[in-house]
C-alpha cells in the first residue's frame, strides 16, 4: 500500500488518519513501537527543511531508524534505474519516503513492494495537505464543511493536493489562480472522475471573491522553476496575500507551507499576525506523517 497522492485514499481513511494525528499530538509518547526495528528509506532529489526534519523525527518518535539518500549520492536514473534503485531498497529497508522532481518517478519505486509515501512532486503534495487540513480541522472544530476556504496563487502540486483532499471531504473551496497558471486539465479530469459532486469553484478573478474564512497562498515560483522571478512576480502581484485582502474577506485563519518568499506571494504584516496558521500547518506535519505511516504500515497489514 502506498500514498503516492490522496486519490490513493478515500474520505473515511483521511478522516481516520486526521483523528489520528489529532491523537498523536495530544498524546506524544503513543505509538513510540509501531515501527520498531524497521528501517525507512528517505530518498530526497530536492532539498527541504520541514520535509526532512518532520519526516526523520518522526519515523524516529515510531521507533524506526531513518537512511536519508540525497541525489548525489543515489543519482536516480542515471547511475541505476529507479526500479533498480527501489528493489535494491527493499532488500534492507521497510519503505520509501521520496521528495522527487516527477510523479513517474515515485511509480515507478513503488516496483519495490514496500510502501512508498510521497514527500512531494510536481503534480501532489500529500502530507503538506494532510497537514492543512488537521490545521483547519484544529481551528473550525465543530464543521469544516462550513468554512469557505480560498486558495489563490498558482495551481501548482500543493494546489492540486489540497483540492484532492477538500473533494474528498466534501469542503467548500474556491481556487483563483491568473490565467494559464491554473491547475492542469489532465487533473482537473481525475478529480472530476473521481469526485463528480466536489464543491470546488475554479476562477481568475479574485475581485469576485467576497468572503474567505480561510485565505491559502504558496510560492509563486516553485523549487527548480526556471521562469523569469520577476516577471512571474508582475503577473501575480494582483493576487498577493496582504492585509487589505484579509480584511476585506473577513478572513481568520491565513495559510502558507513555506518556505514563503515575504512580501511578495504574502507580506509580513499576514504571515506574522494574529490569524496566520503558518506554524501550525508547519508543526502538525510531524503528526500526519506519523498517522500516515500507522495507517500504511500497522493498519494496511491486517487488512
Amino acid at each position: 500500500m502506498h500514498l503516492l497522492s490522496l486519490f490513493d485514499v478515500n474520505a473515511t481513511q483521511i478522516t481516520h488518519m486526521l483523528t489520528l494525528a489529532g491523537y498523536m499530538k495530544a498524546h506524544p509518547a503513543s505509538f513510540q513501537n509501531s515501527l520498531k526495528n524497521r528501517s525507512i528509506a528517505m530518498l530526497f532529489e530536492k532539498p527541504s527543511l520541514r520535509t526532512r526534519v518532520s519526516f526523520e523525527v518522526g519515523i524516529h518518535q515510531l521507533g524506526a531508524q531513518p537512511i536519508y539518500l540525497d541525489a548525489q549520492m543515489v543519482q536516480p536514473g542515471q547511475r541505476e534505474s529507479v526500479e533498480d534503485i527501489a528493489r535494491n531498497l527493499a532488500c534492507w529497508t521497510h519503505g520509501i519516503v521520496a521528495r522527487v522532481f516527477k510523479h513517474e518517478t515515485l511509480h515507478k519505486l513503488s516496483a519495490a513492494k514496500i510502501p512508498v509515501i510521497n514527500a512531494l512532486c510536481d503534480v501532489h503534495h500529500p502530507c503538506q495537505t494532510l497537514a492543512d487540513l488537521l490545521t483547519i480541522q484544529e481551528r473550525y472544530p465543530i464543521d469544516m464543511k462550513v468554512v469557505d476556504i480560498l486558495y489563490v496563487g498558482e495551481g501548482n502540486n500543493v494546489c492540486q493536493s489540497f483540492m484532492v483532499g477538500a473533494a474528498a471531504l466534501d469542503l467548500k473551496l474556491t481556487v483563483i489562480c491568473p490565467p494559464s497558471y491554473g491547475p492542469k486539465q489532465s487533473f482537473l479530469d481525475e478529480l472530476q472522475q473521481r469526485y463528480p459532486k466536489h464543491k470546488i469553484t475554479i476562477g481568475t478573478d479574485l475581485s469576485a471573491v467576497k468572503h474567505a474564512d480561510v485565505i491559502y497562498t504558496d510560492t509563486w515560483l516553485s523549487m527548480g522553476d526556471s521562469r523569469d522571478y520577476q516577471k512571474t512576480c508582475d503577473i501575480f502581484a494582483p493576487y498577493q496575500v496582504n492585509q487589505a485582502l484579509v480584511k476585506r474577506l473577513a478572513a481568520t485563519t491565513v495559510m502558507h507551507c513555506l518556505p514563503a518568499h515575504r512580501n511578495d506571494e504574502i507580506t509580513d504584516e499576514v504571515m506574522d499576525g494574529p490569524i496566520s496558521a503558518v506554524l501550525q500547518q508547519a508543526e502538525n506535519r510531524l503528526y500526519v506523517q506519523k498517522a500516515v505511516f500507522h495507517h500504511l504500515f500497522e493498519e494496511s497489514s491486517q487488512l
